[in-house]
């Protein structure tokens, strides 16, 4: 089943007297619990695609059907809604709340969508012990390192069951040792079911992927998946 299917998209930002084609024509098809890297150079339209999967951007053209439905013909309420229950986001800053303790940031979606307060402590703490946190739920962002950092964004982001993991240079901001336990969590994630999508400019992280979307110039340069690629690379 197509858990993403994009038509004809297109995103046009108008910049004084020009006009920038972020995104031209792309037409993509992602099944459910498939694991993506999305790699090509800086300003090749990978941070746009991401925004657009994410409902946090709207295509200037084109439709984009999440799991059967056109998410593009909702109104910003009712992708709001969409966005909290079907789509984690972790990205590069982690962006959790700085006033906050672990617990709580991860707490936050399920406050937001009024999941009863028993119900959410309960999903903290497995979620807190899936992510190998359960002695640091009290602790607030700045007293964490970062990978801890990134393992509550990866909670918070997981934490309504979301269909669609979008991942934004996850190890972006960690030493290397790091980055591979956020990986691994990542790819346990999607090995449970969850579609993961990973933008990243790191070769070694995109060859893990199932597939590889290469972006250039807002367009789809090449969309293979690993298998292919060994298969050229051996011969």
């Amino acid at each position: 089943m197509a858990l993403i299917a994009l038509a004809g998209i297109e995103r046009v930002f108008h910049l004084g007297e020009a006009d920038v084609h972020a995104l031209a024509r792309i037409d993509l098809t992602i099944a459910a619990g498939e694991y993506v890297a999305v790699v090509g150079p800086s300003g090749s339209g990978k941070s746009t695609l991401l925004n657009l999967l994410g409902l946090l951007d709207q295509p200037t053209a084109g439709t984009y059907h999440l799991e059967g439905r056109d998410v593009t013909t909702l109104s910003p309420d009712e992708q709001a809604a969409v966005r909290s229950r079907r789509i984690g986001f972790v990205f590069q800053s982690f962006h959790l709340v700085p006033r906050l303790t672990a617990a709580e940031n991860i707490a936050l979606p399920m406050m937001l969508d009024g999941i009863p307060a028993a119900v959410r402590e309960q999903r903290v703490r497995q979620a807190l012990r899936d992510v190998g946190l359960e002695n640091r739920a009290n602790h607030r962002p700045d007293e964490l390192s970062g990978g801890q950092r990134q393992r509550v964004a990866i909670a918070r982001a997981t934490i309504m069951q979301p269909a669609l993991l979008l991942a934004d240079e996850p190890t972006g901001n960690l030493d290397r040792a790091t980055g591979e336990e956020v990986i691994h969590l990542l790819e346990a994630l999607n090995a449970k079911g969850v579609t993961l999508i990973v933008v990243t400019h790191d070769a070694a992280l995109a060859a893990r992927a199932g597939r590889q979307i290469m972006m250039e110039d807002g367009r789809v340069k090449s969309d293979v998946s690993r298998a292919a690629l060994a298969k050229s690379t051996s011969a």
